[in-house]
């Protein structure tokens, strides 16, 4: 099975990407241990937010969401070799960010820094530190976002 994710919402034509729901971890993700098998979760019709939940641990979710929808200048530069680890090239590469919900009244933020890269057709996955410090680790999340 896969879900709907929409990368461009200014192209409807094809803006969105089929992905797998079961995605493999080539290296377990920062601080998630030892874990690498995850479930990607639709939370909402639109393709914009997902719960990535581990298949091993099934306490452990985090929420991801396509970046472009909120951050259109978004477009990092992902290594060659992270790619290559996916067996993906850029055409099957599809981005996703953590996001932290907000909480004591703070906005939700987006982590920029380190994005997951899945392969769209194989749902190998990957959580790159991008080098550099031209994407924040915590971006805000207004409430009237690009995508809302």
């Amino acid at each position: 099975m896969s879900v709907t994710v929409t990368v461009d919402p200014a192209d409807q034509r094809t803006g969105t990407r089929s992905v797998p729901e079961q995605l493999s971890f080539v290296a377990p993700p920062p601080g998630m241990l030892d874990l690498r098998r995850f479930t990607l979760s639709a939370l909402d019709d639109a393709g914009f937010l997902f719960a990535l939940r581990s298949a091993e641990q099934s306490a452990v979710r985090l929420f991801v969401m396509p970046p472009r929808p909120y951050f259109p200048a978004y477009a990092p530069e992902v290594d060659p070799s992270v790619l290559g680890s996916l067996e993906a090239d850029a055409d099957d590469a599809v981005l996703l960010v953590v996001v932290h919900p907000g909480t004591d009244g703070e906005h939700p933020t987006a982590n920029l820094l380190a994005p997951v890269v899945v392969n769209a057709r194989t749902g190998a996955a990957a959580q790159v530190v991008l080098d550099g410090d031209e994407w924040p680790l915590r971006a805000p999340l207004a409430a009237t976002g690009t995508a809302a």
